[in-house]
């Protein structure tokens, strides 16, 4: 069986989705919509952009979006998943693949959730850090025994999990996971405290977006970040998307239960190959690709 995974924020690159406008006039076509749809000429920063500018978070999610949705639309009859999941903001974009979302609805959410994420960030100083080497439930201790906001965000695969909070906890919590024996506890150069309680008010925010959007029954299950297993309900959906912004993101778990439910195959769509890497860390029997035109 097959299962395409959807890649997050962080896989942004100059001239990231170029490839697709040059050979598909339907690619031409979404990206010149998505530019009405968002005010403002997104597809001139994808192609031509410099890496700041790419950055900035109203910028970077919808491109990443863009890049994996009109990908998926582009590879038309070959696109057949039997399960979709993405990372974080690629939850969306899985979302609009498998027809859950309206591919101009998706984009809408992805821009207010950016917005509302910024917003977010503006109000407390906070910071995420990549955690290499320790077992999940030694990381989440350091994390509830540190003074202050700091939470486990990402579980990325065995031994690598992400810490996010207000800046002077997870610095904190970071020395104590070096004194336990992390390889790693390195701040990571981002906005803001993502997928922690710190995103409350993105979450409201978002909420209220979400509720007013149609979701449809999806054509395949989604796994996502907040429940990990096959959902296709989607007022179920809908609640998990709008709790995931100050949940974690359980990739490893999502991953597991795609396999567990007969995934053979996990094919990444869009920007970047991380999820195939986190994948063959997951389970290294597991044949990975990359969706390509």
């Amino acid at each position: 069986m097959k299962a395409y995974v959807f890649p997050g924020q962080g896989a942004q690159f100059t001239g990231m989705g170029q490839d697709l406008y040059e050979a598909s006039s339907k690619a031409k076509d979404l990206f010149h919509h998505a530019n009405e749809v968002l005010g403002f000429d997104i597809t001139k920063i994808m192609f031509e952009g410099s890496a700041e500018e790419l950055k900035q978070t109203k910028v970077t999610q919808p491109a990443i979006f863009l890049h994996s949705t009109i990908l998926a639309e582009v590879l038309g009859a070959s696109f057949q998943p039997d399960m979709v999941a993405g990372h974080s903001l690629g939850e969306i974009s899985a979302l609009v693949a498998n027809r859950t979302l309206a591919f101009s609805d998706g984009l809408q959410l992805v821009y207010k959730r950016a917005l509302a994420m910024q917003h977010a960030c503006e109000q407390t100083p906070s910071t995420m850090a990549a955690v290499l080497g320790l077992e999940d439930k030694v990381v989440e201790d350091i994390c509830s025994d540190t003074p202050g906001i700091v939470v486990a965000a990402n579980y990325n695969c065995p031994g690598q999990l992400v810490i996010s909070g207000d800046i002077n906890a997870v610095n904190a919590a970071c020395e104590a996971l070096k004194d336990a024996g992390a390889r790693r506890a390195l701040i990571l150069p981002v906005g803001g405290a993502f997928h922690s309680p710190l995103m409350e008010p993105a979450r409201e925010e978002l909420a209220t977006a979400i509720e007013a959007t149609q979701f449809t029954a999806p054509a395949c299950p989604i796994y996502q970040n907040v429940s990990t297993t096959a959902v296709t309900n989607p007022s179920e959906i809908k609640k998990n998307l709008i709790e995931q912004l100050t949940a974690p993101v359980k990739w490893t778990q999502s991953v597991q239960h795609m396999i567990a439910d007969g995934a053979t195959t996990f094919i990444e769509v869009g920007p970047g190959n991380v999820l195939q890497g986190l994948v063959k860390k997951i389970d290294r029997e597991m044949e990975t690709q990359k969706a390509e035109i």
